[in-house]
């Protein structure tokens, strides 16, 4: 199952990975396959997508950087039963990094949002071995206010939108800052439904298990975090509502081998507000973890 027609101008991904759960992962790659691997998730409502310029940086370093569609999102299948817990997200990667292309290898995970705690949480219970862990604007303890309003951005639009006009809107509202001149490139972030009108490419269920998790969340993740021992980098956007320097100050006492980057126009999408500024701060950390 999935969110519906794609609209023409949407990338096809690279690989459509099968699961052992049935479960199709799409990702897009750069760099040499047999290369250092360093896995890239994105943040809850985004898509592999969102790293494309990370990726393409980090494939011309040396490296070789697979963005993934999250379960629920993209190209990637939703759930039978609108499951979208930690517990599947968690799953998904751990049947990701099986795939034949990625087996056997110790990635570096780059996560976001929904994948920086998922990809936290696997690491620091066991459940997944990396070689090194970038979170991005995310720790433990985050801000209500931050999550609320992109809660709200996710929860809004129900009815979807009349024209790709009417996403750019959105979008530029959420953000805060100006709409793009040309809106054809927002063609992949939405499917067509069969009555003609766009929606969000995520499974509007998602939601359910981030709201009934989110009471508890904290706790699991800083029992995580200080189990963490792998070289660790957390990054905070400067302009951020969701992680704060009190947060972020939180995480480096649990993880005292954590380095920390602070991107100071940037607010919480740190790769899409200063991709530049976030991929030499991601080159540079790369070359110290995997040394």
């Amino acid at each position: 199952m999935n969110a519906g027609e794609r609209l023409p101008g949407t990338p096809t991904p690279m690989h459509m990975w099968p699961t052992e759960a049935g479960l199709r992962l799409a990702a897009d790659s750069w760099g040499d396959p047999a290369a250092p691997l360093v896995v890239l998730g994105h943040g809850g409502g985004q898509t592999r997508h969102a790293w494309r310029d990370t990726g393409r940086r980090l494939g011309d370093a040396g490296y070789c950087a697979v963005a993934f569609d999250c379960l629920g999102h993209g190209d990637s299948d939703w759930t039978a039963d609108g499951d979208y817990g930690m517990d599947t997200h968690i799953r998904g990667l751990r049947n990701l990094l099986a795939v034949p292309a990625l087996a056997g290898r110790r990635p570096v995970l780059v996560g976001a949002s929904l994948s920086a705690e998922a990809f936290l949480l696997g690491v620091g219970e066991g459940l997944i071995d990396a070689a090194g862990l970038v979170l991005v604007d995310y720790a433990p303890r985050t801000e209500e206010e931050g999550f609320l309003r992109n809660k709200a951005f996710m929860e809004a639009h129900a009815d979807g939108f009349a024209s790709l006009e009417e996403v750019a809107d959105a979008i530029a509202s959420h953000r805060g800052g100006s709409r793009p001149s040309r809106v054809d490139g927002l063609a992949k972030v939405v499917r067509r439904r069969p009555d003609g009108r766009l929606q969000w490419h995520w499974d509007a269920r998602l939601l359910d298990s981030r709201v009934r998790e989110y009471p508890h969340r904290y706790a699991r993740m800083a029992a995580a975090a200080r189990r963490l021992t792998l070289p660790t980098l957390l990054m905070r956007g400067g302009r951020s509502d969701v992680l704060s320097e009190a947060g972020a100050r939180e995480f480096l006492e649990m993880v005292p081998q954590s380095e920390y980057v602070v991107i100071e126009e940037a607010g919480h999408m740190i790769a899409g507000d200063a991709n530049d500024a976030f991929g030499q701060a991601v080159v540079g950390f790369l070359g110290r973890a995997l040394a």
